[in-house]
């Protein structure tokens, strides 16, 4: 069975990601302001997003950081509005969806400070296979380095690897699969961007995750199959979904 996660970036998309899960079984939505949205962000849109968590099959909130290298908002409406909704996450219990865009450290010190690590916020979700417990907070399209996503996976959060792994340049990201355990790592398209090789630069779908898959198969030196079945099973776990 495919699964497709609709993410919400401001209100409109946010409304349209739970239009988009009821009309279709094979979807579910993700709902939240990005931070390139932050600055037009209020207390009223908040509410209403979090009315949105309501809905059914909404799965968590995202994606929702920092954006540095575009600053599309000004740096003090981003992080204010990442760390309200990091309240209201752990307030509601639910995942958190992450972009990190060259805010490395703000990201991490928004999350301690908000309690997205806490031992409360763990002792809601069930413990990892490996027994370790789970903050349910992805790092989506994750461009940090190996060391700092090790330091996340510590701290019970889960790593997404994107097209650019398949970049002949992509040094680092490789590093990060080498590190990571595949028991605490995704793969995503991040569609409609970051296309991975063999279709670098044109639009990105969902079905191009498998070359992102095979690459981190070929760095693990495991199969195809072995990737493509644990990081399924990691992504239902984090969102919640019974296949």
């Amino acid at each position: 069975m495919v699964v497709v996660m609709d993410v919400g970036s401001d209100l409109a998309t946010s409304v349209d990601a739970v239009r988009t899960a009821k009309e279709n079984d094979f979807c579910y939505a993700v709902v939240g302001c990005h931070p390139h949205e932050a600055k037009d962000f209020d207390e009223d849109q908040l509410t209403f997003i979090k009315g949105l968590t309501q809905k059914p099959k909404v799965q968590a909130i995202g994606e929702i950081g920092l954006d540095y290298h575009y600053d599309h908002s000004d740096r003090e409406s981003q992080r204010f509005w990442f760390a309200r909704q990091v309240q209201l996450a752990v307030e509601l219990g639910m995942p958190i969806v992450i972009h990190d865009r060259e805010a490395h450290e703000d990201v991490l010190g928004i999350l301690r400070e908000n309690e997205a690590f806490s031992r409360e916020r763990k002792a809601r979700f069930p413990a990892r296979p490996d027994g370790t417990p789970d903050a349910r907070v992805l790092l989506h399209c994750y461009s940090g380095s190996a060391q700092m996503a090790e330091q996340y996976v510590k701290l019970g959060a889960t790593i997404s690897i994107a097209g650019p792994v398949t970049y002949r340049n992509a040094r680092r990201a490789r590093e990060v699969v080498e590190a990571v355990d595949l028991m605490h790592l995704l793969v995503e398209t991040d569609a409609p961007y970051l296309a991975p090789e063999p279709y670098r630069g044109r639009t990105n779908i969902p079905p191009y995750v498998e070359h992102t898959a095979r690459k981190v198969a070929e760095i693990k030196s495991a199969t195809y199959e072995e990737v493509a079945l644990q990081t399924c099973r990691n992504g239902c776990r984090f969102f919640g979904i019974e296949l």
